[in-house]
């Protein structure tokens, strides 16, 4: 595997860690154990084709499938999972480029994939959060479909067409650098409306 080919796929594992790390886990693990695309999975990466692991990983899917399209549920399991999708993102990204003979770029990779799973995790639960103030639960499912079919479809683009991937990954990231501040200041509002209404203050309104 060539070298962008390596940097594209460590790039999918920490973009799709940071939407739905259990269907990147699932995904991955298919593509050692059945050897899709014709990819072998690095040493460093090799257990995550265990049957065990996939089955796991499956299960979680779905329970994840579930919990993501319940509102409030969703930003809850979002909550709890900063704490494990941003290490989980940059341990994959470290893996995909680790070698005996690299440790150096694989902690490069690893700094780089965190930060790119870290960037997509708040801004999927900043919009989670944005999306959870309106009380139909239909444009939480949209959301969480849409987040499911981008995954897998991000990861097969990756594998097949890396450098439309590495372009398209890039403008992900410019995006998420403008919006990540907007959703964050609404997200300051939110909490602000609620001690209002505890306190009996009104906060200014918000704009994105």
């Amino acid at each position: 595997m060539d070298q962008l080919a390596s940097i594209a796929i460590a790039g999918g594992l920490a973009w799709a860690s940071g939407l739905r790390l259990y269907i990147a886990l699932f995904f991955i693990g298919l593509v050692g154990h059945f050897h899709w695309f014709g990819w072998s999975l690095p040493s460093y990466l090799h257990v995550l084709a265990h049957p065990l692991v996939i089955g796991t990983s499956g299960i979680l899917v779905l329970i994840e499938t579930f919990a993501d399209k319940i509102p409030g549920i969703d930003s809850i399991w979002d909550a709890i999972h900063t704490f494990i999708r941003i290490p989980a993102g940059a341990l994959l990204a470290a893996g995909v480029i680790g070698t005996d003979d690299g440790a150096a770029w694989a902690i490069v990779a690893g700094l780089l994939g965190g930060t790119i799973t870290a960037g997509t995790h708040f801004m999927k639960a900043g919009g989670r959060a944005a999306i959870n103030t309106s009380p139909e639960p239909v444009s939480n499912w949209v959301a969480s479909l849409t987040e499911e079919a981008a995954v897998v479809s991000g990861l097969w683009l990756a594998f097949t067409h890396p450098v439309i991937f590495i372009g398209l990954l890039l403008l992900f990231i410019l995006f998420a650098i403008w919006l990540i501040p907007k959703l964050w200041r609404f997200i300051k509002f939110a909490i602000a409306k609620i001690a209002g209404l505890f306190s009996g203050a009104t906060p200014r309104t918000s704009k994105l």
